[in-house]
């Protein structure tokens, strides 16, 4: 039975905020990149967003996921470029300034081992490329998970890069669950406003 607020008595996690962010920002058409493809749910919603006249580009540096992601495609009739590569080489795969939207999941594999996951500078040159290729309207949509074998380098490192980030080129939201235990994973939007200098 739905809440009044839209969902299922759940508890409202990130993933549902990211979902909602990229049901409101991917249109049939777009190109999109899922720089952490993990189990493939972000990779068919943006699929199923951008339409059969859409491209998405998927990575992953674990063949589990992308065999994964391959498998969650192949299933619901959908099809997306993915490619086992780190999302830090993203810019070999698309041109500056062409992408509607880019997802990352900065921590670790869902059902998957925790000892392997994503790092800070590997993270950050991402987010570097990533800025580059987005167009001007184009968005960022960052799940951060942290605290497990990962700690909080890569959550700190991130946050850090992000708040510099010039407010005249980019608009930043942080969205986080602070009366939440432990370490709940947040979500970060960033949206490229203007071309810059």
């Amino acid at each position: 039975m739905k809440q009044e607020n839209g969902h299922s008595g759940r508890q409202l996690g990130v993933l549902d905020l990211a979902h909602q962010y990229l049901r409101a920002h991917v249109q049939p058409g777009d190109l999109c990149i899922d720089a952490t493809c993990g189990r493939g749910f972000d990779t068919k919603l943006l699929c199923e967003l951008a339409g059969a006249e859409g491209t998405v580009i998927g990575f992953d540096i674990q063949q589990e996921a992308i065999d994964s992601a391959s498998a969650l495609l192949a299933e619901n009739g959908l099809h997306a470029e993915l490619h086992l590569d780190s999302h830090a080489n993203m810019e070999q795969y698309a041109q500056a300034g062409t992408v509607s939207c880019i997802v990352f999941n900065f921590g670790w594999l869902p059902r998957g081992s925790h000892e392997i996951f994503t790092h800070a500078d590997s993270s950050i040159a991402a987010l570097n490329a990533s800025l580059r290729l987005l167009k001007k309207g184009g968005s960022l949509c960052l799940c951060i998970y942290y605290g497990g074998a990962n700690g909080f380098t890569e959550r700190d490192a991130l946050l850090e890069y992000l708040a510099a980030l010039d407010s005249r080129i980019y608009t930043v939201l942080q969205c986080s669950f602070p009366n939440r235990t432990g370490c709940p994973p947040f979500a970060v939007f960033v949206t490229k406003d203007s071309e810059g200098n």
